[in-house]
Protein backbone atom coordinates (compact mmCIF):
# COMPACT_ATOMS: atom_id res chain seq x y z
CA UNK A 1 0.00 0.00 0.00
CA UNK A 2 2.67 2.34 1.03
CA UNK A 3 6.17 1.53 1.84
CA UNK A 4 8.92 4.28 3.07
CA UNK A 5 12.33 3.95 3.02
CA UNK A 6 14.56 6.02 5.23
CA UNK A 7 13.00 9.04 4.97
CA UNK A 8 14.66 12.82 6.84
CA UNK A 9 13.06 15.69 7.07
CA UNK A 10 15.61 18.36 8.59
CA UNK A 11 14.40 22.12 8.80
CA UNK A 12 16.80 24.51 8.68
CA UNK A 13 19.80 22.37 8.11
CA UNK A 14 23.72 23.72 8.62
CA UNK A 15 21.95 26.85 10.85
CA UNK A 16 21.71 27.16 14.84
CA UNK A 17 18.19 26.06 14.19
CA UNK A 18 19.24 22.72 12.82
CA UNK A 19 15.80 20.45 13.90
CA UNK A 20 15.59 16.55 12.42
CA UNK A 21 12.10 16.13 12.00
CA UNK A 22 12.31 12.89 10.67
CA UNK A 23 15.51 10.92 11.40
CA UNK A 24 15.67 7.46 8.72
CA UNK A 25 12.11 6.43 9.01
CA UNK A 26 11.07 2.99 7.38
CA UNK A 27 7.86 2.17 7.40
CA UNK A 28 5.46 -0.24 5.29
CA UNK A 29 2.09 0.41 5.49
CA UNK A 30 -0.23 -2.89 3.79
CA UNK A 31 -3.72 -2.58 2.54
CA UNK A 32 -6.26 -2.96 5.60
CA UNK A 33 -4.24 -1.71 7.92
CA UNK A 34 -5.35 0.72 10.49
CA UNK A 35 -2.98 2.03 12.32
CA UNK A 36 -2.67 4.17 15.69
CA UNK A 37 0.12 6.49 16.18
CA UNK A 38 1.00 8.16 19.28
CA UNK A 39 3.82 10.11 20.65
CA UNK A 40 4.57 13.88 22.25
CA UNK A 41 4.35 17.31 20.65
CA UNK A 42 7.48 17.23 17.97
CA UNK A 43 7.50 13.38 18.26
CA UNK A 44 7.25 14.04 14.06
CA UNK A 45 3.77 12.56 13.40
CA UNK A 46 2.37 15.48 11.88
CA UNK A 47 5.51 15.76 9.52
CA UNK A 48 5.77 12.70 8.79
CA UNK A 49 2.12 12.97 7.73
CA UNK A 50 3.14 16.05 5.70
CA UNK A 51 5.92 13.92 3.52
CA UNK A 52 3.36 11.59 3.30
CA UNK A 53 0.44 14.02 1.07
CA UNK A 54 3.11 16.16 -0.12
CA UNK A 55 2.80 19.04 1.79
CA UNK A 56 6.28 19.62 2.18
CA UNK A 57 8.89 18.21 0.42
CA UNK A 58 11.47 15.75 2.22
CA UNK A 59 15.48 16.16 2.44
CA UNK A 60 16.43 12.85 1.98
CA UNK A 61 14.41 8.85 1.22
CA UNK A 62 11.84 7.62 -0.79
CA UNK A 63 7.99 6.98 -0.66
CA UNK A 64 6.18 4.41 -2.67
CA UNK A 65 2.77 3.65 -2.99
CA UNK A 66 0.11 1.00 -4.49
CA UNK A 67 -3.27 2.72 -5.28
CA UNK A 68 -5.15 -0.54 -4.99
CA UNK A 69 -8.62 1.81 -3.87
CA UNK A 70 -11.52 1.16 -6.24
CA UNK A 71 -11.66 -1.73 -8.74
CA UNK A 72 -9.49 -2.63 -11.95
CA UNK A 73 -6.48 -0.17 -12.42
CA UNK A 74 -6.99 3.28 -10.62
CA UNK A 75 -3.66 4.57 -12.01
CA UNK A 76 -4.60 3.99 -15.71
CA UNK A 77 -7.93 5.57 -15.11
CA UNK A 78 -6.54 8.70 -14.11
CA UNK A 79 -3.38 8.59 -16.13
CA UNK A 80 -1.07 8.28 -13.89
CA UNK A 81 1.16 5.69 -14.82
CA UNK A 82 3.29 3.07 -12.79
CA UNK A 83 7.04 2.88 -13.21
CA UNK A 84 7.63 -0.27 -10.92
CA UNK A 85 6.81 -4.36 -11.91
CA UNK A 86 4.94 -4.90 -8.63
CA UNK A 87 2.58 -1.76 -8.98
CA UNK A 88 4.66 0.20 -6.83
CA UNK A 89 5.47 3.94 -7.94
CA UNK A 90 7.31 6.48 -6.73
CA UNK A 91 5.41 9.61 -5.11
CA UNK A 92 8.74 11.37 -2.99
CA UNK A 93 8.62 14.14 -5.58
CA UNK A 94 4.93 14.43 -6.71
CA UNK A 95 3.31 17.14 -6.48
CA UNK A 96 0.35 17.52 -3.69
CA UNK A 97 -2.85 17.93 -5.82
CA UNK A 98 -1.80 14.74 -7.69
CA UNK A 99 -1.97 12.93 -4.08
CA UNK A 100 -4.73 13.82 -2.82
CA UNK A 101 -6.68 11.89 -6.05
CA UNK A 102 -5.71 8.85 -3.52
CA UNK A 103 -4.56 10.13 -0.26
CA UNK A 104 -7.23 11.47 2.26
CA UNK A 105 -6.67 13.37 4.95
CA UNK A 106 -8.42 14.69 8.08
CA UNK A 107 -7.52 17.55 10.12
CA UNK A 108 -7.63 18.06 14.00
CA UNK A 109 -10.16 21.36 13.43
CA UNK A 110 -13.41 20.45 11.46
CA UNK A 111 -13.70 23.99 9.98
CA UNK A 112 -10.97 22.32 7.53
CA UNK A 113 -12.72 19.83 5.71
CA UNK A 114 -15.46 21.81 4.32
CA UNK A 115 -16.26 24.98 2.50
CA UNK A 116 -18.57 26.67 5.21
CA UNK A 117 -20.36 29.32 2.73
CA UNK A 118 -21.30 26.66 0.10
CA UNK A 119 -24.22 24.78 0.19
CA UNK A 120 -24.06 20.81 1.54
CA UNK A 121 -24.98 19.70 -2.03
CA UNK A 122 -22.32 21.60 -3.26
CA UNK A 123 -19.59 20.36 -0.87
CA UNK A 124 -20.59 16.52 -1.58
CA UNK A 125 -20.51 17.59 -5.63
CA UNK A 126 -16.78 18.85 -5.03
CA UNK A 127 -16.09 15.15 -3.48
CA UNK A 128 -18.02 13.45 -6.49
CA UNK A 129 -15.94 15.03 -9.00
CA UNK A 130 -12.74 14.12 -7.63
CA UNK A 131 -10.88 11.91 -9.77
CA UNK A 132 -13.15 12.58 -12.84
CA UNK A 133 -10.26 14.39 -14.61
CA UNK A 134 -11.76 16.96 -17.63
CA UNK A 135 -15.40 16.12 -16.40
CA UNK A 136 -18.10 18.05 -16.20
CA UNK A 137 -20.87 17.11 -14.27
CA UNK A 138 -23.85 18.65 -12.92
CA UNK A 139 -25.97 18.29 -10.05
CA UNK A 140 -29.17 16.30 -10.89
CA UNK A 141 -32.03 14.84 -9.01
CA UNK A 142 -30.48 11.67 -8.90
CA UNK A 143 -27.23 12.28 -7.28
CA UNK A 144 -29.39 14.69 -4.81
CA UNK A 145 -31.12 11.59 -3.61
CA UNK A 146 -27.71 9.54 -3.86
CA UNK A 147 -26.33 12.22 -1.17
CA UNK A 148 -29.86 11.73 0.93
CA UNK A 149 -29.13 8.10 1.05
CA UNK A 150 -25.60 8.57 1.91
CA UNK A 151 -26.01 11.15 4.57
CA UNK A 152 -28.64 9.36 6.52
CA UNK A 153 -25.83 6.86 7.79
CA UNK A 154 -24.66 9.80 9.54
CA UNK A 155 -27.81 9.88 11.83
CA UNK A 156 -27.80 13.64 11.95
CA UNK A 157 -30.54 14.70 9.57
CA UNK A 158 -28.14 16.28 7.22
CA UNK A 159 -30.07 14.52 4.44
CA UNK A 160 -32.85 17.32 5.37
CA UNK A 161 -30.80 20.50 4.55
CA UNK A 162 -28.61 20.03 1.41
CA UNK A 163 -29.40 23.27 0.67
CA UNK A 164 -28.35 25.10 3.65
CA UNK A 165 -24.59 25.87 3.90
CA UNK A 166 -22.28 23.91 5.91
CA UNK A 167 -21.20 27.06 7.87
CA UNK A 168 -24.27 26.72 9.78
CA UNK A 169 -23.68 23.37 10.72
CA UNK A 170 -21.82 21.78 14.34
CA UNK A 171 -18.40 20.93 14.72
CA UNK A 172 -19.55 17.61 14.86
CA UNK A 173 -21.59 17.50 12.11
CA UNK A 174 -18.77 18.92 9.85
CA UNK A 175 -16.57 16.25 10.83
CA UNK A 176 -18.79 13.91 10.61
CA UNK A 177 -19.81 15.24 6.47
CA UNK A 178 -15.76 15.44 6.59
CA UNK A 179 -15.02 11.87 7.44
CA UNK A 180 -17.85 11.06 4.82
CA UNK A 181 -16.76 12.69 1.70
CA UNK A 182 -13.15 11.62 2.28
CA UNK A 183 -14.84 8.01 2.46
CA UNK A 184 -16.74 8.82 -0.72
CA UNK A 185 -13.86 9.39 -2.80
CA UNK A 186 -12.36 5.77 -1.87
CA UNK A 187 -8.73 6.95 -0.93
CA UNK A 188 -6.10 4.61 -1.22
CA UNK A 189 -5.13 5.85 2.08
CA UNK A 190 -6.44 7.69 4.80
CA UNK A 191 -4.81 9.79 7.17
CA UNK A 192 -6.08 10.89 10.62
CA UNK A 193 -4.47 13.91 12.10
CA UNK A 194 -6.28 13.92 16.17
CA UNK A 195 -9.66 14.41 13.69
CA UNK A 196 -11.54 13.83 17.15
CA UNK A 197 -9.19 15.77 19.27
CA UNK A 198 -11.72 19.50 19.27
CA UNK A 199 -14.40 17.15 19.88
CA UNK A 200 -17.00 17.33 22.91
CA UNK A 201 -16.94 13.52 24.09
CA UNK A 202 -20.23 12.69 22.73
CA UNK A 203 -19.28 14.00 19.36
CA UNK A 204 -15.78 12.55 19.59
CA UNK A 205 -17.19 8.98 20.02
CA UNK A 206 -19.65 9.48 17.51
CA UNK A 207 -16.50 9.87 14.57
CA UNK A 208 -14.62 7.30 15.89
CA UNK A 209 -17.78 4.77 16.29
CA UNK A 210 -17.99 6.13 12.13
CA UNK A 211 -14.17 6.14 11.41
CA UNK A 212 -14.59 2.23 12.21
CA UNK A 213 -17.82 1.43 10.52
CA UNK A 214 -16.02 3.26 7.37
CA UNK A 215 -12.55 1.54 7.68
CA UNK A 216 -14.78 -2.01 8.06
CA UNK A 217 -17.41 -1.43 5.49
CA UNK A 218 -15.28 0.46 2.74
CA UNK A 219 -11.66 -1.92 3.64
CA UNK A 220 -10.07 1.48 4.00
CA UNK A 221 -6.37 1.62 4.84
CA UNK A 222 -6.27 4.23 7.63
CA UNK A 223 -3.16 5.86 10.12
CA UNK A 224 -4.99 7.79 12.67
CA UNK A 225 -2.45 10.30 14.78
CA UNK A 226 -3.58 10.86 18.56
CA UNK A 227 -2.76 11.89 21.66
CA UNK A 228 -4.64 9.51 23.40
CA UNK A 229 -3.07 6.21 24.71
CA UNK A 230 -6.69 4.21 25.51
CA UNK A 231 -8.03 5.16 22.20
CA UNK A 232 -4.88 4.30 20.41
CA UNK A 233 -5.08 0.53 22.20
CA UNK A 234 -8.43 0.28 21.78
CA UNK A 235 -8.91 1.16 18.13
CA UNK A 236 -6.96 -0.10 15.03
CA UNK A 237 -4.84 -3.02 14.17
CA UNK A 238 -1.43 -1.62 14.74
CA UNK A 239 0.49 0.73 16.91
CA UNK A 240 3.36 3.53 16.23
CA UNK A 241 4.95 5.46 18.93
CA UNK A 242 7.07 8.08 17.90
CA UNK A 243 9.87 9.99 19.22
CA UNK A 244 12.49 12.60 18.33
CA UNK A 245 11.67 11.70 14.55
CA UNK A 246 12.41 8.10 14.98
CA UNK A 247 9.80 5.07 15.10
CA UNK A 248 10.49 3.58 18.84
CA UNK A 249 7.63 0.98 18.89
CA UNK A 250 5.76 -0.84 15.83
CA UNK A 251 2.73 -3.42 17.90
CA UNK A 252 0.68 -5.15 16.35
CA UNK A 253 -2.41 -6.14 17.06
CA UNK A 254 -2.26 -9.47 19.30
CA UNK A 255 0.22 -7.93 21.68
CA UNK A 256 -1.41 -4.54 21.33
CA UNK A 257 -4.55 -6.08 22.98
CA UNK A 258 -2.03 -7.84 26.13
CA UNK A 259 -0.71 -3.98 26.67
CA UNK A 260 -2.06 -1.31 28.76
CA UNK A 261 -1.35 2.28 28.67
CA UNK A 262 1.11 2.09 31.87
CA UNK A 263 3.24 -0.68 29.54
CA UNK A 264 3.54 1.19 27.12
CA UNK A 265 4.79 4.09 28.97
CA UNK A 266 6.98 1.73 30.46
CA UNK A 267 8.32 0.39 27.09
CA UNK A 268 8.61 4.02 26.14
CA UNK A 269 11.25 4.60 29.19
CA UNK A 270 13.38 1.38 29.05
CA UNK A 271 13.81 2.32 25.24
CA UNK A 272 14.84 5.97 25.47
CA UNK A 273 15.74 6.18 29.20
CA UNK A 274 13.81 9.16 30.25
CA UNK A 275 10.41 10.39 30.47
CA UNK A 276 7.87 11.26 28.18
CA UNK A 277 7.76 14.98 27.39
CA UNK A 278 4.63 14.97 27.94
CA UNK A 279 1.89 12.89 30.28
CA UNK A 280 -0.71 13.53 28.13
CA UNK A 281 -0.94 10.66 26.23
CA UNK A 282 -0.62 8.85 29.50
CA UNK A 283 -3.66 10.12 30.84
CA UNK A 284 -5.64 9.65 27.79
CA UNK A 285 -6.72 13.59 27.74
Amino acid sequence: MIRIENLVKVFSPGTADETWALNNITLKVNKGDFITIIGSNGAGKSTLYNAISGTIPVTSGRIFIRDEAGSGDPDAARGIPRNRANGEREITREAEYRRFRYIGRIFQNPLLGTAGRMSLEDNMMICHRKGYRGLRISLNKRMREDFREQLRVLDMGLENRLQDNVELFSGGQRQALTLLMTVMSRPSLLLLDEHTAALDPRNAELIMDLTVKFARDYCLTVMMVTHNMNQALEFGSRLLMMDGGEIILDIDEAEKAKLSAADIVQRFRNIKKKELASDEILLGT
